[in-house]
């Protein structure tokens, strides 16, 4: 798609600017201090600890020798998205710099957050082996009684009470929020995440289509909803379960007299890196979603 960039008069200080809110899925961001770069490209490795159980104690002999092992699990990243983009050096100085200068931050905010996130939360929705119901609301108790079950499902799988995250839309978050029969038992249900993080609807799918912004019908890139696949409801996830990991991130700007291409302001971004889960943890991820499928 062709820049389009409207001149302005000169010191206006505001643009029109699309309403987005931050990342959603950034608070499962994971330790990097425990990532090793792999043999190959785009491997990382993940230690994985396994130990032996506890055995019967003999009185003569003392207790059964165990195994444990500490070995590193290979994980292949699985994100790599970009975009350049270009603004002629006499556009930006008609705009005041605004053209050029609102344009990273736009860009970031509006386009790279939201997608990011609608391909974690599908990622994770993905995983097999992870814990799921569907279903469909009408009244807040329902939903208080669904989020009730996926805390219940955690604890008897264990999974610890420490960053345990929920993820709801906000249509769903205020439903429940507008139960007034009960409300200790509503606060109860609440408590027992760590953090509640409202997820706006477009970017909360089981699955999506990540557009290449080259073919014929994809030139404007960014994702949408795949089809057959369902909205979601809300997500419980701990963060140790997650392995959410940016390996490379680039956000250049290249101004006008460095750029040999021509006489330009240039603004290069690019995304790299993984969202996975750990093999032996995939039940510290909860998924709830709807039972309507995605249409074309």
């Amino acid at each position: 798609m062709a820049n389009s960039i409207t001149t302005f008069k000169k010191y206006i200080d505001k643009l029109d600017e699309v309403y987005a809110v931050g990342s959603c899925a950034s608070v499962l961001d994971g330790d990097t201090s425990l990532i090793q770069i792999g043999a190959n490209a785009g491997e990382i490795l993940i230690p994985k600890m396994e130990m032996d159980g506890l055995g019967e104690y003999s009185r003569s002999d003392g207790a059964p020798s165990g195994d444990i092992s500490l070995t590193m699990q290979t994980k292949k990243c699985d994100y790599d998205r970009g975009r350049k983009f270009s603004v002629d050096a006499m556009d930006n100085e008609e705009t005041a710099g605004l053209a050029f200068g609102k344009l990273a931050g736009e860009f970031i905010r509006t386009k790279t957050t939201p997608e990011l996130d609608a391909y974690r939360f599908a990622t994770y929705a993905g995983i097999s082996g992870i814990q799921s119901a569907s279903g469909t609301f009408t009244v807040g108790s329902e939903v208080l009684a669904a989020l009730s079950n996926a805390s219940l499902a955690l604890d008897e799988a264990e999974v610890p009470m420490e960053e345990r995250y929920l993820f709801i839309t906000p249509t769903l978050l205020r439903m429940a929020m507008n139960v007034t029969a009960d409300i200790s038992a509503k606060k109860e249900v609440l408590d027992t995440f760590s953090r509640v993080i409202k997820v706006p609807q477009t970017r909360f799918y089981t699955g999506i289509d990540l557009l290449d912004g080259k073919t014929t019908g994809e030139e404007v890139g960014g994702y949408k909803p795949a089809v057959g696949d369902f909205k979601i409801n809300f997500m419980a996830i701990s963060k140790s379960a997650v392995i959410q990991y940016t390996k490379h991130g680039v956000n250049k700007i290249i101004t006008p007299e460095l750029n040999q291409a021509s006489d330009s302001w240039a603004f290069h971004y690019r995304a790299y890196g993984i969202a996975e889960a750990f093999d032996n943890k995939v039940k510290g991820i909860y998924l709830h979603r709807d039972t309507t499928a995605v249409t074309a």
